[in-house]
């Protein structure tokens, strides 16, 4: 999966502010950005490819069908109610992750994250919840909820970071959280990134 830092063909509701090089805690930089219809054929090869356990944290268990209409939905959206993001290696291009957040009811909206394992742990995830969070709060989007598999530790302790409901246990070992968004943290974190600080090495 290789990604375009800017793409050329972008949709005309495009939100540019968005794009962010981030250093994360290992040193590492990547960029991340809104995703976009051409991003497509690239997603579908990161699809295929990824390791089984990516997979079925991402999936809850299994590896979708990748079809023209799952695609199509999945990098076809409308950045209010519908909004993605793509991180890609900045030295050399590689995709690494995508992070989304789909609209459930009012201010509520269903957050999902995947990160490529190579790149687990040093702050990519967090990164990427962080700007979904700033996009979420200026769409009016005022709380997070999330389902995974009760035994996603890395998704549990993500979740942890914030002021959650306790998590639901629900059926089939998943469970499922629910986070307010706080509009001065998330803030705070944003303009943090903003400023490289977010897992910076000192200058």
């Amino acid at each position: 999966m290789s990604l375009q830092p800017h793409p050329a063909d972008l949709p005309p509701d495009y939100p540019v502010a968005y794009e962010r090089e981030v250093r994360l805690r290992d040193g590492r930089r990547v960029v991340i950005r809104p995703i976009v219809p051409s991003d497509a054929p690239d997603l579908a090869a990161a699809i295929r490819s990824a390791d089984a356990e990516t997979l079925h944290r991402r999936f809850l268990g299994g590896s979708p069908r990748v079809t023209p209409e799952l695609l199509t939905r999945l990098t076809q959206l409308d950045y209010t109610r519908r909004f993605a993001l793509v991180a890609a290696d900045a030295t050399g291009g590689r995709g690494v992750a995508v992070a989304r957040y789909e609209h459930l009811g009012e201010g509520v909206a269903e957050v999902a994250v995947a990160v490529d394992p190579a790149w687990r742990r040093v702050g990519l995830a967090t990164a990427m919840v962080e700007i979904l969070a700033q996009a979420a709060l200026e769409r009016n989007i005022h709380t997070f909820s999330a389902s995974y598999l009760a035994d996603n530790r890395p998704v549990a302790a993500l979740l942890s970071l914030a002021d959650l409901t306790r998590p639901r246990e629900m059926e089939q070992g998943l469970a499922e959280s629910e986070v307010e968004l706080d509009r001065g943290s998330v803030a705070a974190a944003v303009r943090a990134m903003n400023t490289d600080q977010h897992g910076a090495a000192p200058s």
